[in-house]
């Protein structure tokens, strides 16, 4: 399978949020990556439900939403509705993580489970079959821009085998400090969607950014 990009639209800019979403849509990027903070489980606030909405009018390419708010099962139906394609969960968040991935399945979305940095893949053997998406952070949630943390290395090891020895099909996704001095040795690591943020939205072109992380991933 090819491995993929997903530009995480936390890192664009607000004042022109329309050109970089059509940005993407032309550019090599596979994914719409879209944080959804609430200043309670993570200690800033990104945007809600308008703001994604619009995004979703204008975005041509599978739209991941990954929730990083308490009590996310409140909302599930809501980002069905919104357009999300893939809604991401996190562990530390769900009290109830099975009903949680069940109800996210019966909305029509694809399931996806996040761990802190801190996390241990282990807590997920006995939901791994169920998961469409596991997403390993590589930096502390809440920030943008922050430095990648070695030790996911070892973490996203450790989920490949989980995955292989379960024979689940689950994707990996790494988010947080992402560029193109890590991205190879993510994949050669096992990791699946890779995604970007600064350094995508940050870089002179964007779009060729997008075009080079493919082309080392690929």
């Amino acid at each position: 399978m090819k491995k993929l990009v997903a530009p995480s639209v936390l890192a664009a800019d607000f004042a022109n949020l329309q050109r970089d979403i059509e940005m993407v849509n032309n550019s090599d990027a596979d994914w719409f990556h879209i944080d959804i903070m609430d200043g309670v489980f993570v200690p800033n606030i990104s945007f809600g439900m308008p703001v994604l909405k619009a995004i979703s009018t204008h975005a041509k390419k599978t739209i991941d939403v990954h929730l990083m708010i308490v009590d996310p099962d409140r909302y599930i139906q809501t980002f069905a509705d919104l357009g999300a394609d893939i809604l991401t969960v996190h562990y530390e968040a769900c009290t109830h993580l099975h009903r949680t991935i069940q109800a996210i399945k019966a909305a029509g979305m694809k399931a996806g489970v996040a761990l802190n940095p801190h996390t241990p893949i282990a807590v997920l053997e006995d939901i791994i079959k169920d998961l469409d998406l596991v997403c390993i952070m590589s930096v502390n949630p809440g920030f943008g821009g922050q430095s990648f943390i070695e030790n996911t290395y070892k973490k996203v090891q450790q989920l490949k085998n989980l995955i292989e020895f379960s024979g689940a099909s689950t994707l990996i996704e790494i988010d947080g400090g992402v560029t193109d001095q890590n991205a190879n040795k993510l994949i050669e690591v096992g990791a699946d969607v890779l995604v970007a943020g600064s350094f995508v939205f940050k870089s002179e072109n964007p779009a060729s950014t997008i075009e080079n992380l493919k082309a080392i991933i690929n």
